[in-house]
């Protein structure tokens, strides 16, 4: 057991928010789960591995899109309960909507309203 991962207080299910931010500029680009095998894997090679809630399985981001995020830092919140992972985004895309990051909805006028542009087409990204 590494000791280190004992330190983070994980939710009922075994896992625990992530957020993944541009190391450089500082965007928010998306927010996924890691259990334990995902925050040890992404601290041993470097690169962010999630948890797929939907799926139930390790999810090595970029695996089928390429868009790998190589991390250049992980924080932990004083609360220990949220992982902050400063990233360098490969392809510019973090989002499977095919674009540069997960919040491209701003409430405006009592309703979301998409702003951000899709960079490439999620069918070009993701093919079977």
């Amino acid at each position: 057991m590494i000791s280190w991962l004992e330190d983070i207080k994980w939710n009922d299910a075994g896992l625990v928010p992530a957020i993944a931010q541009d190391a450089e500029t500082g965007e928010n680009l998306m927010v996924a789960w890691m259990n334990r095998e995902a925050l040890a894997e992404t601290a041993e090679l470097g690169v962010a591995v999630y948890f797929s809630r939907s799926r139930q399985k390790m999810w090595r981001k970029g695996e089928q899109s390429g868009h790998q995020q190589r991390v250049v830092e992980m924080r932990l919140d004083c609360d220990s309960d949220v992982i902050l992972l400063k990233v360098e985004q490969k392809g510019g895309i973090a989002c499977h909507t095919g674009r540069r990051n997960c919040f491209y909805k701003i409430f405006r006028d009592g309703e979301w309203v998409e702003v951000d542009p899709v960079l490439k087409d999620p069918k070009e990204i993701y093919r079977k």
